[in-house]
Order: C-alpha cells, then structure tokens, then sequence
C-alpha cells in the first residue's frame, strides 16, 4: 500500500500545468524519481532482512557459545548421536524423531566419541556422552544448537514472507523485527531443542495454506507436509491438525470461489480432499521420520511405558502412527498425570494453574511486544481486507494455546513458543487500521521492543520484561525454563575462579551440567548440619523458589553477594 501510494503521488499524469498537457520536462524528472525509487527498494528491503537476521544471528551464537547444557539439551543431543550411530528408536520415544535428526546435523559435524555399551536410561546416557566419554562438552553443544540456529532463522524468512503478503514489505520488516527481537524466540532458538523447530513448522504450514488461496495444488500437499514436520518433532503439535486441516477446506474454497449450489458442493468436496491431502502428507512425513532413523522401525522402549485406559487409551490407538510414537503418546500421558511443582509470582504449589501460561508471557513478553499482539489482532479481525487471514494467525494460536494452558507443567513459555511467532505477523498488520497515531506508533513500539531486547543480552532465557524488574528479578516471580534451565554453570566456574578463589563452596545446582567438570569443588549443604555449612552457599535460583526446610534455614540465615547469570546466586555464610 505505501509504494502504490507514493507511486500515485509522483505519477507523471497529476502533474498538469493547468491546460490539460503535463510538462514534458516534469514528466520526464517524475520517472526518473520514480524509477530511482525502486530501484532503492528493490535492493533496500532485502538489505534490511539480511541485517536482522544477521543480527539475531549473532546473538543466539554468542548465547550457544556462552551457555553449558539445559537440563533438556543432553538427552536430545546423546538420542541424536543414537540415531546417528545405532539406528535405534529405544531413546526418548515420549518425543518424535524430526528435531532430533535436525540435531543430528550438527552430531555428524562435531563426530563425537560413542560409547554403544553404556547402560542406563536417556537421562545417564547424556551425561556419559558429554563428561565421561572423553568429548568437549563445549564443541559438541554448539554443533548440536547449530542447526537449530539455522532453522530459527529460516523461520524468520517465513515471518517475513507471510506478514508482506499480508500488508507489503514495509510492513513485513516490522514482523521480522518483532521475530528477530523476541527474547523467547532468540533464548529457545540457540539451543539443542524442539520447541522453536515445531512452532516454526506449524507457521510455516499456516503460511502455505494461505497461499493455497491462489494455488491449493501446489500449496495445500506442501502445508501438509510442513504440518507433518511439526508433528513428527513434538506430540504437541496435535490440537493443530484439525484446524489447519478446516484452513484447508477455506483456503480451496476461496481458490474456487463458488458462485451457485452445484459450484458451493463442488467446492466443498474440493475443499474436503484438500484436507485429507494436509492429513495423509502430516502421516507421512511422521512416518518417514520414523523410517530414516530406522527402516525396520525396531523399538524397545529405555523408559517405562504405562498404561493408558479410557478415552484417552482409544484415541492413541486409533491414530495411523508407528508403535514408537503411539508408545510416545502414552509416556506424555503418564507425565500429564505426575503431580509436578509449579511456581508463579511467588506462590509454589502442586498441580498446575491455567492462567499459567498467559501470566508468564504477560511477564517475559517485552511491553512493546505486547501491545502490537493486542493491537495486531484487533487489525486482522476489523480490517475488512484483512479479515480472510484472521483464521490462518489466531484460530492456530488459540487452539495451541488453549491445550497448552491445559497441561499439567507450568514449567515455562517455552511451551507456548508459536505465540511470539504467528502474532509478529498479525503485528505488522497494525497500521492498517485508521487510527491516526497508528503506523508511528507501531514503529516506536517496535523500536521499545528493540531496545528491550539488546539490554537483555546476553541473559536472554531469564529475560522479563521492565514492569517486572527486567531479567535480575525473572526468578521472584517464575521458575524453572523461564530463568533457570541449568545454562550457567560454565559462569559460574568462571564467577568463582575469578572473586573466590579459595573459599568452601556449597553448591544446589539444578540442571543436567556436571560441576567437577568445569572445576566447581562443592558440597551439598541439604547433606550437612546447618552449623557445617560456612562460606559461600551457591544456589540456583528455581532451588531457592521452591527451597523448604534445612535449605530455606540455610538461605534466610546467609547474606546474598552476587548473581549469575541472573539465574544462580551466591550467598555468605
């Protein structure tokens, strides 16, 4: 809209000296201008992505270099070598192949050495691979986040891509920065994980079949596929399905464009095919993931696999999957079912709240962030040549969010990852609507969004927001993947190396990273009396949210001295 409204303005024909005949010298200055004018944008907008990809780029290596392993991290990573090595399935069953095998890309760079007779469950086996099996638990991580780096920012591309078909480039470069500066999206992005590679497939399906409104032969089996992808790399994925297989049906209806009955059931029917194409493609590609690790899908199961009867038991035994990812389900089944610990402004309780989830993003979600979400999807419902493509940002959202506000751990936003993604989109569309401040307000929040972002680094996981006191303050208020996912470990070797050299260390340390390894010679206070415990008590700070008894004593008793990370603190006793 902005170029064809400059466009109108220089056109050489509303140029007119007042007897009907343009002047040949102004007309001949206006295409010229005009000309100009393109070619700048022509080389402008591409110059702009490359620069905020570029620069999320440099941020979330900065962060994988930076960060030792989250509590998840090895487990996908040592599942990954597995693939690799062994061809088996028997690891981490309760979570598809697909973001492993991304993992897996980086594994075979980084060719680690493998111990195929270790015993034990996923959980051992990542700790044998990174700090018993003589590799460099730091090389091997950054190979391991690195395609995930990749594939964020190729998301980034489908950010951008989708908002400029909505509302033009301009635009579309509004929804890539709010993309490129989200601190979720940045944090989730640089490690060894599935949740951003899921999310970014179900935006990348969403997109396809928006363009299936022009051609839903090409589009419709490519968002089939893109949805296939998001399934096979997280179960959670599932609640999607159905919606995007009904965007189906609306994205072939809208290519037809039905005038009378007998147009209306040929397009039904059309429609109704486009969806079974969206579901048998998703099959596919759940399988097919499945038969690269291994083609005779072999599975014997290292975790416990418990039973799960009524409704639930009749769905996963319907569902057209292998016997890995029907098993899977019923793991994610029985961890629904685990009374997990949940801890939300202060308040640790068993169970889950669900107003969890829309709490925590309202606290890690940057304030400017926020307010073009709201005023985006306010945009896409009320603009009237916006309206077609409020099904294809917000109905995925809401069904995604609205199952997982239903799960049973509030561990963090992570699990709502797809909510900074497909609302970057619905954001560029703000200055569309007629508010007068509007397209200068959209760009100085986009610009607080920035800023916010940048203060943060490099602590993006502990990141919230400036009305909660910023990142040094994440922890009062939420725990676990939020703030304090075990990624500090390597600063705090280094803290202590550097102010405390010598001194007794007490450690609480809540992650999957080995303290020894990274030189932390420690104790365990909860295994001492509380008159043994002098000098430095060093805790994590998702074990100080939920810290009961002997190591609360310990922790009201000692004097606070410093912070890691803004995700451990140091006290003297």
């Amino acid at each position: 809209m902005m170029a064809r409204e400059q466009h109108s303005v220089l056109d050489p024909g509303t140029l007119d000296d007042g007897g009907g005949q343009p002047p040949r010298a102004a007309d001949g200055r206006s295409a010229r201008l005009c000309a100009g004018l393109r070619r700048r944008r022509r080389w402008l907008v591409p110059l702009l992505v490359v620069v905020l990809l570029a620069q999320m780029a440099a941020v979330m290596v900065t962060t994988a270099v930076q960060q030792t392993p989250t509590i998840d991290e090895p487990v996908y990573v040592a599942t990954a070598t597995v693939y690799l090595r062994e061809h088996s399935l028997d690891y981490n069953p309760e979570h598809p192949p697909l973001g492993k095998l991304v993992i897996a890309a980086g594994i075979a760079v980084a060719d680690p050495h493998f111990d195929a007779d270790h015993a034990g469950d996923q959980g051992a086996l990542g700790r044998h691979l990174l700090y018993e099996s003589g590799n460099d638990p730091w090389r091997l991580m950054f190979w391991a986040r690195l395609p995930v780096i990749v594939l964020t920012l190729l998301f980034g591309l489908v950010v951008f891509a989708f908002a400029r078909e909505l509302v033009g480039a301009a635009r579309g470069l509004a929804a890539l920065a709010l993309y490129a500066f989200s601190p979720d999206v940045i944090a989730h992005g640089s490690l060894a994980t599935l949740d951003v590679p899921e999310a970014g497939f179900l935006l990348t399906s969403a997109w396809l079949l928006w363009r299936a409104r022009r051609r839903p032969r090409l589009y419709v089996p490519l968002a089939g596929a893109a949805l296939g992808a998001a399934v096979a790399t997280k179960m959670s994925a599932l609640p999607a399905v159905p919606v995007l297989m009904l965007l189906a049906v609306a994205s072939v209806w809208s290519a037809r464009r039905p005038v009378d009955r007998d147009a209306r059931r040929r397009a039904l029917a059309l429609g109704a095919a486009g969806a079974a194409v969206v579901a048998l493609a998703a099959v596919a590609v759940v399988w097919a993931s499945y038969l690269v690790v291994d083609p005779r899908l072999r599975f014997a199961s290292t975790e416990p696999v418990p039973a799960v009867h009524g409704l639930r038991g009749q769905v996963v035994g319907l569902l057209p999957f292998p016997r890995a990812f029907l098993d899977g389900m019923r793991i994610q089944f029985g961890l629904e079912d685990y009374p997990w610990q949940g801890f939300l402004f202060g308040h640790l309780y068993t169970g889950s709240h669900w107003y969890y989830l829309p709490a925590a993003l309202l606290v890690k979600t940057p304030l400017g962030m926020l307010a073009l979400w709201a005023a985006g999807a306010v945009a896409v419902v009320t603009v009237r040549r916006l309206r077609p493509a409020a099904p294809y940002l917000l109905a995925p959202t809401a069904v995604l969010l609205g199952a997982a506000m239903d799960g049973s751990r509030d561990f963090g936003t992570r699990y709502a990852i797809f909510v900074p993604m497909f609302l970057a989109v619905a954001a560029a569309c703000v200055p569309a609507l007629r508010w007068r401040w509007a397209p200068l307000s959209a760009g100085l929040l986009v610009a607080f969004v920035a800023v916010s972002s940048v203060r943060t680094f490099p602590f993006y996981l502990p990141y919230s927001n400036e009305a909660f006191g910023g990142p040094s303050k994440t922890y009062l208020r939420l725990h676990d993947s939020n703030v304090d996912w075990g990624q500090d470990l390597g600063r705090l070797a280094d803290r202590l190396r550097e102010r405390y050299a010598g001194e007794r260390i007490w450690l609480v340390y809540k992650g999957s990273g080995v303290p020894s390894y990274y030189g932390i010679e420690s104790s365990d206070p909860r295994k001492a009396g509380l008159r043994e415990v002098h000098g430095l008590l060093v805790v994590s700070d998702t074990s100080i949210d939920k810290a009961r008894g002997e190591l609360a004593e310990l922790i009201d008793s000692s004097r606070p001295i410093d912070q890691v990370g803004h995700s451990i603190t140091i006290y003297r006793r």
